[in-house]
Formats: structure tokens, C-alpha cells, sequence
């Protein structure tokens, strides 16, 4: 912005150095175009100035953020572990409804309960019993 203002007092220079007076036609059309540039020189500083100030407002808003994604971030990959260690899930799609369901593994490892649709409250594997024996636990 410096060199701006420098090159409009050169102009202000010049213009006084040609001998141009104020009370000329020409006088006044120069010196209010050096006016108006000054007007502008000043307006592009301030605007400037803010656009630093901007810039490191965004940085400082930016290195916050990337600090809260990887707190974010963190946590959910911690979550998403605990999870997997703990609980797995199988895809089926019900043979009543035909909407695809997940269910958690840990289900069928008791084998005496049916496996039920959550959507259309259906068995989607039902529990048959002891078939080596021919024996239902029922009886």
C-alpha cells in the first residue's frame, strides 16, 4: 500500500512541479483526481489492514477446529474399537419381510431361543430343539 501512496505524492509532486495553479480548470480536475486517488490509497490500506486481520482470525479458527475433528475424530475411533471388540454384527435379510436386518452374533449363541425380525416381528431362525435325539426341549 506504501507504494500506492508514494506514486500519488509523486503525482502531487509533478503536478505542482508543471506550475498547474488550483484556480485553473485544469488545476481543479487534477487536484481532485489526486484527492479521489488519496481516498482510494486510504480505503485499500484499511481494507488490507482488515483482510491481515482476517486472515489470522480464520488461521487461529482453523487450528481450533482441526483440534476439535481430531478430539472428535479420536474418540469415535475409540468408540468404533470398543465396539468391534465387543459387538459384531451379521447382515440377513428376512425371509417374512425381505427387509435386510442386522443382528448381533452374541443371538445365537443361545440355542434354545428363536432369532426375531425387528421390523416384522417374525422368526427369522427358529429354534428346532434337539434333532440328534429326536427330542424337542419341550417335552
Amino acid at each position: 500500500m506504501g507504494e500506492i501512496k508514494q506514486k500519488i505524492s509523486y503525482l502531487k509532486g509533478v503536478v505542482e512541479g508543471v506550475g498547474i495553479k488550483d484556480d485553473t480548470n485544469e488545476g481543479k480536475v487534477l487536484n481532485a483526481i489526486l484527492d479521489i486517488l488519496d481516498q482510494i490509497a486510504a480505503e485499500l490500506e484499511d481494507i488490507s489492514e482488515r483482510q491481515d486481520e482476517m486472515d489470522e482470525y480464520i488461521s487461529a479458527i482453523d487450528e481450533d477446529l482441526a483440534d476439535i475433528e481430531d478430539e472428535i475424530y479420536d474418540y469415535a475411533d475409540e468408540y468404533d474399537d470398543e465396539d468391534d471388540d465387543d459387538t459384531n454384527y451379521i447382515e440377513i435379510e428376512c425371509p417374512n419381510c425381505h427387509e435386510v436386518v442386522y443382528i448381533d452374533t452374541d443371538v445365537f449363541e443361545d440355542d434354545e431361543e428363536d432369532v426375531i425380525c425387528p421390523n416384522c416381528h417374525q422368526p427369522i431362525y427358529e429354534y428346532e430343539g434337539d434333532e440328534e435325539d429326536g427330542e424337542d426341549s419341550d417335552e
